[in-house]
């Protein structure tokens, strides 16, 4: 009794000892945080139709270029053509009226000057080519064509200096930008012009819809015009709008 008994017991021992032996825990690898690397990527998304549109809106400017540039050639080539023609007929101009008319241009150019300030006011270029031209006319006797082209020195430069000083001796606003030319306007509507770019500025003119108006310079959306009286002002950019061949 006592053997069997005993192998019980070492029986039992034994299947306690495997029922507490566990499994060894599995090692689970750590990353080493120095060798991590980091990759960062920029990814540029563009926008195709606005890419198109610039893409438009370039090839408008350079084909607007070129229509200016060949315009400009044909009003040189006509202008030489009405000194050529003038100089084959016999015109009332003399001597006197041609020299006068250039001193007077002369004058004009030389007041743009001052008041262009060293602004790049392009009168000045044209201006200086017409009353050359003129001299060189003069030289040639050809009295009708000097005194024609002595006009048209006067007027450019004219227009030159309204479009600087805005009819006021006073320099450009802050901001302010000229045009390259003057523009020929008329009102869209019943409008008010004021004395400065702002609606905060008095008004001191208001203009039915159609009345002319030249357009000289902007400062944001505000223009300043004078109209056939020589009036300087201010107007809104969208209560005008190019003046139409009929002549308004």
């Amino acid at each position: 009794m006592i053997l069997p008994r005993f192998i019980s017991l070492i029986g039992f021992g034994l299947l306690a000892t495997a029922a507490c032996r566990r499994p060894a825990p599995s090692t689970v690898p750590v990353p080493d945080s120095t060798k991590v690397r980091v990759v960062t990527e920029t990814v540029t998304v563009r926008d195709r139709e606005l890419d198109l549109r610039v893409a438009r809106l370039e090839l408008r400017l350079l084909d607007r270029d070129a229509q200016v540039e060949d315009l400009q050639g044909r009003l040189e080539e006509a202008s030489r053509e009405v000194v050529r023609s003038m100089a084959k007929v016999q015109t009332l101009a003399t001597r006197a009226e041609a020299a006068s008319g250039m001193a007077e241009a002369q004058i004009v150019l030389q007041t743009l000057r001052r008041s262009a300030r060293g602004q790049a006011a392009p009168e000045v270029a044209r201006a200086a080519k017409f009353l050359d031209d003129a001299t060189n006319e003069f030289n040639h006797q050809n009295y009708g064509g000097a005194l024609w082209l002595a006009n048209q020195a006067k007027s450019q430069a004219s227009v030159g200096r309204t479009r600087v000083s805005g009819g006021d001796p006073s320099s450009l606003r802050p901001g302010e930008v000229m045009f390259a030319v003057p523009l020929m306007l008329a009102t869209a509507g019943r409008c008010k012009i004021r004395e400065g770019p702002g609606t905060t500025y008095r008004v001191i003119a208001t203009r039915d819809g159609g009345s002319r108006l030249t357009g000289y310079s902007y400062v944001d959306q505000w223009m300043r015009v004078a109209d056939d009286s020589g009036r300087v002002g201010w107007v809104f950019w969208n209560l005008v709008q190019k003046r139409s061949d009929s002549g308004n």
